[in-house]
């Protein structure tokens, strides 16, 4: 019998390759995927026409476009394209950085896509919905006890979006007071998530971003500096995207406080705090959750989403409408709430996300809970001891000590020694079927590279990772051009940035780009 090696070294990987169109290319007009049969004489007669019976308005005046193809080509069309994906599912995806990539239990999957829940349409009658809105009231209150807040809205459609409720509770909250204008800075930091400032800035705020000390610690002397009577408040995640928690957290919660703004914990990441920190006790008066990234709901490559908003008692009158309600015999949705800042999105949220999310926290318990956090952290910090024996590896601040579910690493070292790139590393990756992150821009760490292992992940399988790091390492410094000619065994390709910075060279959809290729 051969002997089972312990040590995994990168597995051989080829991804299918097609040379698959866009759906639209395919069309071949008069092809059809269902003939449906004509109207009975007798129906017709009876209901009449239905597109007479809509305004004008909105009756179109040509068909819409649409792909003509039969059904079998379409399904070879998605088949194909689903071949060319990595994901949760296929690969070791630890690499997804501060997107929290982690193993979303089937058994969920199945509760979501019930005809219990599939068939509900969100403005049925309360009474006909009570088991999906006993669901969000429980949810609910699930969180207030991991977090420590008074109420949540589960409308939010993902984390920016949650960012972005709290932005206008807090906008509310000053008006209210007569503050609204006087207000008129948030406070962030430059390794908190991006969604922070972008959505204070959409909101109408002047942004002060403070930088890190020599630690990697926010800066609490800078801190103070910013903090003023125009103050509206703090936006900050923690730990940051570096991996670091803040110990002084309630001290800047309090520095801003006396200056009379409210403090939003971003807890995207909260894998590793779970039952160990809630947001009230650092001070906290808004905080939100991703539930497709902490809580186990699918990540969709950037939605469907789910956020969750999180108050205190004061900024409870401002929350999204409708709020989930329970009179002790049904439960019902409340819009009776005069100072809400209004609906964040279309009806109640993304519920078949709120489901998954519920059935995942009710499947571990609080002490299940505490075990995620325990294990995430143990798994980053053996991740960290092993990419640091890698040759060319750094992680900047906070030298020595254990960071808590991800790190941000450097290859500068590498950069300066081989001429390689850690987004030539990127690309060279997908060759062993992985995925890999560097950061949010500007690259603050040089040459970044951030991997967040979660608890989903065995030591194994961060061991074949870390050979694949090794691996590459390797052939930067005895032959990069194999990683600087990457991709050798996946669909990604390299791209040239010059394109995505002139918006006259791309479109975000394709009709979009056949309008400006038959400008030119």
């Amino acid at each position: 019998m051969k002997p089972i090696n312990p040590k995994p070294s990168p597995r051989r990987f080829h991804q299918a390759s097609w040379d698959e169109p866009v759906i639209f290319e395919l069309s071949q007009p008069g092809q059809r995927g269902i003939l449906l049969p004509p109207v009975e004489p007798g129906i017709e007669q009876e209901v009449g026409n239905p597109a007479q019976m809509l305004p004008d308005q909105l009756r179109r005046t040509v068909p819409p476009a649409l792909p003509e193809m039969s059904q079998v080509h379409v399904l070879r069309h998605y088949d194909r394209i689903s071949q060319e994906n990595l994901g949760v599912d296929l690969n070791i995806d630890i690499g997804q950085g501060t997107c929290t990539m982690k193993y979303s239990p089937k058994i969920n999957d199945q509760l979501a896509h019930t005809h219990k829940l599939t068939e509900l349409h969100p403005l049925q009658d309360f009474s006909t919905v009570q088991g999906i809105l006993e669901v969000m009231y429980r949810l609910e209150g699930m969180l207030k006890e991991i977090s420590g807040m008074d109420r949540f809205s589960l409308q939010p459609g993902a984390g920016g979006a949650a960012i972005y409720a709290n932005i206008c509770m807090m906008r509310a909250y000053h008006a209210s007071r007569g503050e609204g204008k006087q207000r008129d800075e948030v406070i962030t930091t430059i390794f908190s998530h991006p969604s922070n400032a972008a959505a204070a800035k959409v909101a109408g705020y002047k942004v002060i971003t403070l930088y890190p000390d020599s630690e990697g610690y926010p800066d609490l002397e800078a801190l103070k500096a910013a903090v003023s009577e125009r103050t509206a408040g703090l936006l900050i995640t923690n730990p940051e995207d570096t991996g670091i928690f803040n110990p002084k957290i309630a001290e800047f919660t309090r520095i801003v406080h006396e200056a009379g703004g409210i403090c939003s914990y971003d807890q995207a990441n909260a894998n590793g705090i779970l039952g160990i920190t809630r947001a009230r006790e650092a001070g906290f008066d808004l905080c939100h959750f991703n539930l497709h990234k902490t809580f186990s709901t699918p990540h969709g490559c950037g939605g469907p989403g789910a956020g969750a908003s999180g108050v205190t008692e004061k900024l409870i009158p401002f929350l999204p409408v409708p709020t989930t309600e329970f009179d002790g015999q049904k439960y019902y949705l409340d819009y009776n709430h005069p100072k809400s800042i209004g609906k964040i999105r279309p009806f109640y949220g993304v519920t078949a996300n709120i489901l998954r999310a519920y059935a995942w926290i009710m499947s571990l318990g609080a002490d299940g809970l505490r075990e995620v956090a325990d294990i995430a952290v143990l798994n980053n910090n053996y991740l960290l001891k092993k990419v640091l024996e890698i040759r060319g590896v750094s992680a900047p601040y906070a030298k020595g000590k254990r960071r808590v579910e991800q790190v941000r690493y450097s290859w500068e070292q590498l950069t300066q020694e081989t001429g390689v790139h850690s987004e030539e590393i990127e690309i060279r990756v997908t060759d062993f079927g992985m995925h890999y992150w560097t950061s949010h821009h500007p690259f603050v760490v040089p040459e970044p590279m951030t991997l967040e292992p979660t608890e989903s992940y065995s030591k194994a399988d961060l061991d074949e990772y870390v050979a694949v790091l090794n691996q590459i390492s390797a052939e930067a410094y005895t032959n990069p051009e194999i990683i600087k000619t990457a991709p050798h065994n996946s669909t990604v390709h390299q791209t040239q940035q010059e394109p995505f910075d002139n918006p006259d060279e791309w479109a975000v959809t394709w009709r979009a780009y056949r309008r400006k290729t038959r400008q030119k």
